[in-house]
């Protein structure tokens, strides 16, 4: 992530209101409106698409073992995308949430 320096943007008063708390240190401003997680880049549909291929690899016989060794994931990370996939599924569900659910310790931990 790139910084911009804030003596290039902000007032010379709000610099100096906010250099009373944080002088000569980074701080991050969050944006106003949250971006929903993926929308700026195709990451969302390729995990999405990824789990479905070992979901329905899964169905067709294959082991988690096996699974593990092509997807190149954890077991524990196989067990977590079968679960919400097969929830998703039984329930007709939100594929968006699920996918979501199936990838947060995945990220977490990178």
């Amino acid at each position: 992530m790139s910084y911009i320096r804030a003596d290039e943007i902000l007032p010379k008063e709000l610099l100096e209101a906010v250099q009373q708390y944080a002088d000569g240190k980074v701080i991050y401003i969050p944006r106003k409106e949250k971006q929903e997680w993926g929308s700026g880049t195709s990451a969302k549909a390729f995990f999405r698409e990824r789990n479905e291929r070992i979901f329905q690899a899964w169905q067709e016989g294959i082991s988690e073992e096996e699974l593990s060794r092509r997807f190149s994931l954890s077991r524990k990370s196989i067990q977590r995308i079968l679960r919400n996939q097969r929830l998703a599924a039984a329930a007709g569900g939100d594929r968006d949430t699920d996918f979501l659910k199936s990838n947060n310790a995945e990220f977490s931990t990178k």
